[in-house]
């Protein structure tokens, strides 16, 4: 129990440093990429989200943060800068985008069919996912493995 609090008290605790004095990239591109990407998916689609990026980073090699902020990787970034983000902080789903960026490593990604690529559903179909079969649906999103 006291674990759970500590967690809950550091994650509030970052919250209130990032409100006041801004965001550090490095400590919030993966939370603000989720928001960015999910917030409106609840939980669950948000966690998809995270596991996409856990996913990508452990097949990549890279950190991820690296993954988030790779080129053309996720649409939110895509000629944006942090400051044009930082309003997603005042999402009611910050604590848990922070809470996903803070474990993106323990994430079950064998939840989403250890998807590397995601799309929503209320936009064209990309061209990478002509012809083949989603592992998942959550949401407005569906999840696809292209890496064997």
């Amino acid at each position: 129990m006291v674990c759970c609090e500590r967690s809950r008290v550091l994650r509030g605790m970052k919250f209130l440093i990032i409100f006041l004095i801004g965001l550090d990239l490095k400590a919030g591109v993966v939370a603000l990429t989720i928001l960015a990407e999910a917030r409106g998916e609840g939980k669950d689609g948000m966690a998809a989200v995270a596991c996409v990026i856990s996913q990508r980073a452990i097949n990549r090699g890279i950190t991820p943060e690296q993954v988030c902020l790779q080129r053309k990787q996720f649409s939110c970034w895509n000629e944006k800068s942090e400051s044009d983000l930082q309003h997603l902080y005042k999402s009611p789903m910050v604590g848990w985008a922070l809470y996903l960026e803070e474990n993106i490593e323990a994430m079950n990604r064998e939840k989403v069919g250890y998807a590397d690529h995601y799309y929503s559903t209320v936009i064209n179909e990309p061209y990478w996912a002509k012809n083949k079969k989603p592992v998942a649906r959550i949401g407005q999103h569906k999840f696809y493995k292209l890496r064997k």
